[in-house]
């Protein structure tokens, strides 16, 4: 498998380190273009879609192979290999970082540090434990997702991306939904939102910076605090935001903290 092709893969920038970025559910890579210019003089920049999403090879796609997030974790892995050059930084929206969490936990100290963006390693509220989702809600709005695909996503992009002030992001979400190929959208819903990564991340010992919106519907600030309890080097950086997309509605406070967090790469150190 012609590895570029298979995730659509982009090279850009250059610099002392990697910036790899890797996009939510629903999504592409083209949902990092607010970012991406903020850092491109000083890193280099690989962008990719995950298999079966944005202008990957859908002939990739095998439902067994990617029945859970371990796959696209070893897919990550495959592509820092191929295309990062010295300490690798993960940016990973929503879903992608727990597949980045994995691909730590398969080949630990690859990865220098993660940007998690909005992340949740369950979404099932449990006895000790707040996801944002009652495991009834998540089963009618996976049930409503195969019955009516399309119309999932027109109503729920909007609610994802919040930002009620740039109904253009919304609509670009919603298009963006409307181009993924509803059978594997289905089944990469299911691994998304009954997935629990809540063992694979506790105690991860890589830096990570937290960025949690205020107001997110998907990945309440209870998760936030979650994480970061949990995580031992962490730090929660929160972002005055409605929605779960804060690197597209508020890309200017996304690059301000990550500036921070990534002074020691930036620098080379």
């Amino acid at each position: 498998m012609n590895l570029p092709s298979r995730n659509n893969v982009h090279v850009a920038g250059s610099g002392n380190a990697t910036l790899v970025f890797s996009h939510g559910f629903g999504c592409d890579q083209s949902m990092w273009q607010f970012l991406l210019p903020h850092f491109q003089g000083r890193f280099r920049l690989v962008t990719y879609d995950l298999v079966g999403a944005g202008r990957s090879d859908l002939a990739a796609y095998d439902r067994e192979q990617y029945d859970s997030l371990c796959r696209y974790a070893e897919d990550l892995n495959e592509i820092i290999t191929a295309f990062a050059e010295g300490p690798v930084i993960l940016v990973g929206h929503s879903v992608s970082a727990m597949i980045g969490a994995l691909a730590d936990r398969q080949q630990p100290g690859r990865i220098a540090a993660h940007v998690m963006v909005g992340p949740s390693p369950c979404y099932i509220d449990a006895d000790d434990y707040t996801g944002g989702f009652k495991e009834a809600d998540i089963h009618a709005l996976l049930d409503t997702l195969d019955s009516n695909y399309l119309g999932w996503s027109s109503a729920m992009a909007p609610v994802i991306m919040g930002a009620p002030g740039q109904p253009a992001l919304s609509e670009e979400l919603t298009n963006s939904f409307c181009r993924t190929d509803p059978d594997i959208a289905r089944q990469f819903a299911r691994v998304t939102f009954l997935s629990d990564n809540r063992q694979d991340i506790h105690g991860l010992p890589t830096p990570v910076l937290i960025l949690q919106s205020t107001d997110d519907l998907i990945a309440p600030m209870a998760v936030g605090e979650y994480l970061q309890g949990v995580l031992p080097n962490s730090r929660l950086c929160l972002i005055e935001n409605i929605g779960h997309c804060p690197h597209m509605s508020a890309p200017a406070a996304c690059s301000e903290a990550m500036d921070a967090f990534l002074q020691p790469w930036a620098a080379g150190q």
